[in-house]
């Protein structure tokens, strides 16, 4: 039974739509507008220019720490989608088994601990890892990897975990009788099965490796400045615009990237369909 709606109940309803887009992408467009902004201040439009952006090419820092973020949250991701798949299948079809509690408490643990919380642990197991084994060896890329790949794996089991759930077991039954091996049906059909799962935990993972602060100031070291923690550390005194350019360029990828992935599923859907 659908409740009808009147006209003016409907203008109300794109009314608030339209407000709540303009809440959320307005400061966006407001980036993207004033990284072509002539002058440095961020309140005064002085006429367009590509200023900032030829500033961006000479800045040496800026630019080496977007390439460290990029970097450690390509690694991360790919590592927490490896593991989480593993604990996501794992949990799906081994049924029960001895320890299936905590690895399942485990692995949704960074899902609801404070994200300081985690922080602070992931340190002091550096720290006493340091001192009891010698490695790793101070704060750096790799203890940030690590830590990027503990607190996203969560995102990635829960993906996986949910397209198990919904998956039609009947097709991997089939291919097991037909004497094929638990190994070649994992890798042969049910990854391909669930790969829509792991790209969006992979994404995921990616895009929360890329904006991460807290965790990784705790867990950075000299050498080791992402372009979150140099922005953080810029804005006690003043951001000049070229992080606007950068910003910039950042949304653009990840349009590209939103609309690439709309048009494979499009093109995956009307194949499906003939």
């Amino acid at each position: 039974m659908t409740i009808p709606v009147t006209r003016s109940a409907r203008w109300w309803l794109r009314g608030v739509l339209w407000l709540g887009l303009a809440y959320l992408y307005a400061p966006i467009f407001l980036v993207v507008l004033f990284s072509f902004n002539d002058s440095t201040s961020t309140s005064v439009w002085a006429g367009f220019s590509l200023r900032w952006y030829s500033e961006l090419a000479r800045n040496d820092s800026v630019l080496r720490a977007a390439r460290l973020s990029l970097e450690i949250a390509a690694i991360s991701a790919t590592g927490a989608t490896v593991l989480g798949t593993l604990v996501g299948y794992t949990l799906s079809r081994f049924g029960r088994f001895r320890g299936r509690s905590l690895l399942a408490g485990m692995s949704t643990a960074p899902l609801v601990m404070p994200e300081i919380i985690l922080a602070v642990s992931l340190l002091l197991l550096f720290v006493a890892s340091e001192s009891v084994f010698g490695w790793p060896r101070g704060r750096g890329v790799l203890t940030i990897t690590l830590s990027h790949v503990t607190y996203t794996a969560a995102f990635v089991t829960i993906a996986v975990q949910g397209r198990l759930a919904g998956m039609d077991r009947s097709i991997e039954e089939a291919a097991l009788d037909l004497g094929a091996r638990p190994q070649v049906v994992f890798f042969l059909i049910t990854i391909p099965m669930i790969a829509p799962a792991m790209v969006a935990g992979w994404l995921l993972g990616f895009s929360i490796s890329l904006d991460d602060v807290v965790i990784t100031q705790f867990t950075s070291g000299p050498g080791s400045t992402t372009l979150p923690l140099l922005i953080f550390s810029l804005v006690r005194h003043g951001v000049k615009p070229d992080i606007n350019a950068i910003a910039t360029l950042f949304i653009l990828i990840a349009s590209l990237v939103t609309v690439g992935i709309a048009l494979v599923q499009r093109w995956r859907s009307r194949r499906s369909v003939v």
